[in-house]
């Protein structure tokens, strides 16, 4: 399995540092063709506006659509779970209309009013353990405020946010697993690339 980071902007080395601790091999994406060796792909947390106009000079936003659409995996992270979006309350970045999902950006302010918190994930691998809760950093953090039918929330804040969810073959999570040491969530979105939907799988 090859999973692929899109490299234009963002906290992309992080990713790759979680996914070599997993021993899976990965490929920074900067340019169209490169996703065409890849099993999934990784959007990382970034400035969302930057991340998007980069996309468009790189000519990456086509590509991205088509293989999700073909059923392989995409994972937003932050800014990444803005790009997947169907739509966002602001005019800017424009989104990738991939996710039946509507995103308010710096959901909870600026840089100065991050914050952590653990959180129960629905379907992380415990090795039949006693579920932990998985401690999630967020950082000028969107959250979802619209939820299609085909999305499932796999979690939400305590007063009903949901910051992770999942629609078939895609995965959004308003916060940075790449920057704990806890590897459950990109060993979920491993297990998602490893079974591909099928062309227009992103149901359930």
């Amino acid at each position: 399995m090859r999973i692929g980071v899109l490299a234009v902007q963002g906290d992309f080395a992080e990713h790759i540092a979680i996914l070599r601790k997993l021993n899976v091999e990965c490929l920074e994406v900067r340019l169209p063709e490169q996703l065409d060796d890849v099993n999934g792909l990784i959007i990382p947390g970034g400035e969302s506006t930057t991340l998007s106009r980069l996309m468009s000079i790189y000519n990456l936003r086509e590509p991205v659509q088509a293989m999700a659409r073909d059923g392989k995996a995409v994972w937003g992270t932050c800014a990444g779970m803005i790009m997947l979006a169907s739509e966002i309350t602001e005019a800017d970045p424009v989104p990738l209309q991939l996710m039946d999902i509507g995103v308010r950006r710096n959901a909870f302010g600026r840089q100065i009013d991050s914050f952590e918190q653990d959180l129960d994930i629905d379907g992380l691998d415990t090795n039949g353990l006693e579920p932990e809760p998985f401690h999630a950093i967020f950082i000028r953090a969107p959250v979802v405020m619209r939820v299609g039918d085909k999305v499932k929330t796999l979690a939400a804040l305590a007063d009903g946010q949901s910051v992770a969810v999942r629609q078939g073959n895609l995965l959004a999570t308003a916060f940075h697993p790449e920057l704990t040491s806890d590897t459950r969530l990109h060993q979920y979105f491993l297990n998602l690339a490893a079974v591909p939907a099928g062309p227009s799988g992103q149901g359930g």
